[in-house]
C-alpha cells in the first residue's frame, strides 16, 4: 500500500498546489485549518509536519517528513531553511522525545486501523511528554450519512472520534477536537463560498462538529 501512495504523490507533486488548493473548494478547507493551526499557537522550533508535502503548512513547522521524494522537492524550493527529510508515519527518522509538537493533515485518510496505531505509536515516541499531537480524518458518521463509497484506497478510511479514543486512551489524553468543512459548500457557488467560513467554524466546533467532513484531535503525549 506505501509504494502506491508514494507513486501517485510522486506523479502530483508538481501541480499539486495547483490542482488541490487554487480553486474556491480547496482554499475554503486550507483556510479553516491555517485558521485552527494559528489558534493553537504552536513554537515552529519544536515542532514536527509528518506528510509535509509540497509545504503547505510548514510556516507552522521547522521540521517536516514526506514519503515522496518529489514532494520534498517542492517544499524544499518554498522553504529551502528548513530540515525536511524522506520519513514514513511509522518509521520517523528523529531521535525519542525530540519534538514538542507533531501535526498531520490528510494522511490518516489513507490508513486502516493497524496502520493508524503504527503512525500513533511513532509519533509518541518522538515527542516529548505532554507534546501534542494534531491531525485529522474523515469522520466516519459524515460518511455513514451521506453513503459515501471510496473507489480505492485514496481517503478510504473514516473513523469516530470514539474509535480513536480507544486506541489512544493509555498513551494520550485528548485536549481538543474540532470538525473541518461542515457545509457542503462544493454545492455553493464558488463566487460565495469564502462568505460561508465563518458559520462554517461555528458548526464544526458546536455539538455538531461529529459530521463535519473531518475531525481534527488534539492529543497530549502522557
Amino acid at each position: 500500500m506505501q509504494n502506491q501512495i508514494t507513486d501517485y504523490y510522486q506523479q502530483l507533486a508538481v501541480n499539486y498546489d495547483n490542482d488541490r488548493f487554487n480553486n474556491s473548494y480547496g482554499a475554503f478547507i486550507d483556510q479553516q485549518e491555517r485558521l485552527f493551526l494559528k489558534s493553537v499557537n504552536l513554537d515552529t522550533s519544536k515542532t514536527l509536519d509528518i506528510g509535509c508535502g509540497t509545504g503547505r503548512f510548514l510556516n507552522f513547522a521547522d521540521y517536516g517528513i514526506d514519503i515522496s521524494s518529489n514532494m520534498i522537492l517542492q517544499s524544499k524550493q518554498k522553504y529551502p531553511e528548513k530540515n525536511i527529510q524522506l520519513g514514513s508515519l511509522s518509521e520517523i527518522p528523529f531521535d525519542e522525545n525530540y519534538f514538542k509538537n507533531a501535526f498531520c493533515f490528510h494522511v490518516i485518510m489513507h490508513l486502516n486501523k493497524i496502520e493508524t496505531v503504527s503512525f500513533l505509536d511513532e509519533a509518541h515516541r518522538i515527542l516529548e511528554k505532554n507534546g501534542l499531537l494534531i491531525f485529522d480524518f474523515p469522520s466516519a458518521k459524515r460518511r455513514k450519512i451521506t453513503s459515501h463509497k471510496s473507489e480505492n484506497w485514496h481517503g478510504a478510511n473514516g473513523f469516530t472520534s470514539d474509535e480513536i479514543f480507544k486506541l489512544t486512551k493509555d498513551k494520550w489524553k485528548l485536549k481538543k477536537q474540532v470538525g473541518i468543512l461542515f457545509l457542503p459548500i462544493h454545492r455553493f457557488p464558488k463566487k460565495l463560498r469564502k462568505l460561508f467560513i465563518r458559520i462554517d467554524n461555528i458548526l464544526c466546533r458546536s455539538f455538531l462538529k461529529h459530521y463535519a467532513s473531518y475531525i481534527i484531535l488534539v492529543l497530549e503525549k502522557k
